[in-house]
């Protein structure tokens, strides 16, 4: 006899169908199972055998032959278990053959013939309501993950046994409780803990609003883990939608909480300076998402830039103007999100002190520049805002109280968005933050006044700014006109956004800040 159960194969965010043809026969005992299936998979023969035998099935009389199609998908994972072993139950008839033609199956399969959660159920289930899959069965412990997908019927089991009665329609099983997806922000993070700083909170501001890379440069002890770990919490709650997009990466790579459904804040990663460029960028066979996509539209802080390695930082480039990363192998390509706000924080020097008016700094001239040359000029080009933390005034950790607290400049972040936002709405641009805007659309909306266009081509000709810094120049101007509500890009807005791309890396910048200073 012949039974047939649906599950999924994931390649990258992807999920491709996978049809589960068991067939069985009486004969010598054996189980055969095809179509391109790899170690994890080839095992769950076991895994099935041995759960069937606790409901006291004995499969010792039986020839079982179990083919995956298509037989040119390589299968990897135990999520196969489940549908292997009830599609191996219909074909010795111990429950209806066609009981599974409509439905989804996911679960991996202990010895006992519990049913053990899987990754990537919430991508698996979108691509089941797109082919028209109308029900799926997955494991309880992925309940509140299933149940997020609209349109479709998701039911939960613990265990074999479990299924085996739901399709013999003895006791059916529960459906999945969806849970009220609200957003928050992680507690206990608050910018009003911060004191002194105040360009570097500017420059917070600037990034939450308009979706601004950052890079924050000073000394050790400055506050600039302190200083990324609070932007989260001024960046607008996330958006249903938004959440759907997190999550599904989250689910892929094997992480979201159980029982927790979408999540509700937005990610934060901060990877060790030692991470591979796999575990930065995704990789993998199957491939696995990196941290710039497990930071999908949250913030991805990369501290002590300059130790990181320079294969890892240069395979960043492409996806930070692009927003997608795609990873392409001889079978396979996959692609994923990756448009995180990216802060970075680094010291002007070896010994971190470089600039200190204490002249604690012994590093000599040529090893500074060998400690900044770490950083190529094309990544930096790609930051849109530079900012340098000067040591922190003794005095300002005295005081009674920081500066303002996250939901006050939150408020006017969420503002800013709103006016990028209805300029989408109305069609003047394609495109929801201000870092995304195309030269087309800067032309649009981002054109100084006659004064911020003298300053800006005064700071070109003095800064040697490339295209892509001119361009960025403007994108925070329109950021820093937008948190003021003002309608037009003036030249206090083009002042503030030149102050952002000034370095100390830069031949004789600091006459240049004094120079362009309007």
């Amino acid at each position: 006899m012949l039974a047939t159960a649906h599950a999924a194969a994931l390649v990258g965010l992807d999920a491709w169908p996978v049809r589960v043809e068991v067939e069985s026969a009486r004969g010598p005992n054996g189980f055969i199972l095809v179509g391109l299936a790899e170690a994890s998979v080839r095992e769950s023969r076991v895994r099935v055998r041995s759960a069937l035998f606790q409901l006291g099935v004995d499969l010792g009389e039986y020839v079982i032959v179990a083919n995956l199609a298509p037989a040119d998908l390589k299968k990897t994972g135990g999520a196969f278990d489940l549908a292997l072993a009830l599609a191996t139950l219909g074909a010795i008839g111990e429950v209806p053959p066609d009981s599974l033609a409509s439905t989804l199956v996911l679960g991996e399969l202990s010895l006992t013939g519990a049913v053990r959660p899987v990754r990537g159920v919430l991508p698996q289930l979108l691509g089941a309501r797109r082919a028209k899959i109308p029900c799926a069965i997955v494991p309880e412990a992925n309940g509140a993950e299933a149940a997020s997908v609209e349109g479709i019927e998701v039911r939960v089991a613990s265990s074999l046994d479990q299924v085996r009665q739901h399709l013999r329609g003895k006791t059916p099983l529960p459906l999945a409780n969806k849970k009220a997806f609200s957003p928050c922000f992680l507690p206990g993070a608050d910018l009003s803990d911060v004191k002194g700083q105040h360009a570097a909170r500017r420059a917070l501001e600037l990034a939450a609003a308009g979706s601004h890379h950052l890079l924050m440069i000073g000394p050790p002890g400055g506050g600039k883990t302190m200083l990324a770990r609070r932007l989260p919490g001024i960046l607008p709650p996330l958006a249903h939608e938004e959440a759907l997009e997190v999550s599904v990466v989250h689910s892929v790579a094997g992480i979201l909480p159980a029982d927790s459904g979408l999540l509700a804040i937005r990610p934060f990663r901060a990877p060790h300076h030692t991470v591979s460029e796999a575990g930065l960028v995704g990789g993998g066979d199957p491939p696995r998402p990196g941290e710039i996509s497990l930071a999908h539209l949250g913030v991805l802080f990369l501290d002590e830039l300059a130790e990181f390695r320079r294969a890892s930082l240069e395979a960043l480039r492409q996806p930070l103007e692009d927003g997608i990363l795609t990873i392409a192998r001889a079978r396979w390509r996959a692609t994923f999100p990756a448009r995180p706000l990216v802060v970075a924080a680094v010291n002007p020097c070896p010994c971190g002190h470089a600039g200190d008016p204490s002249g604690r700094c012994r590093c000599g001239a040529d090893r500074v520049r060998a400690y900044r040359a770490r950083l190529s000029g094309p990544l930096l080009d790609r930051i849109d805002l530079h900012v340098q933390l000067p040591p922190v005034d003794v005095g300002s950790l005295r005081a009674a109280s920081g500066g303002e607290c996250s939901a006050d400049v939150r408020d006017r972040v969420v503002m800013a968005r709103s006016i990028q936002t209805d300029r989408l709405r109305r069609g003047e641009v394609g495109v929801s933050v201000n870092a995304m805007l195309s030269l087309r659309e800067i032309d649009r909306v981002a054109t100084p006044d006659e004064a911020g266009g003298a300053l800006l081509a005064a700071a070109v000709d003095k800064l040697g700014l490339s295209a892509r810094a001119y361009a960025k120049v403007l994108r925070v101007a329109r950021t820093a006109a937008d948190l003021d509500g003002s309608d037009g890009v003036h030249v206090c807005h083009i002042a503030e956004a030149v102050q952002a791309r000034l370095l100390d890396r830069v031949a004789g910048a600091e006459s240049a800040r004094q120079e362009l200073s309007p």
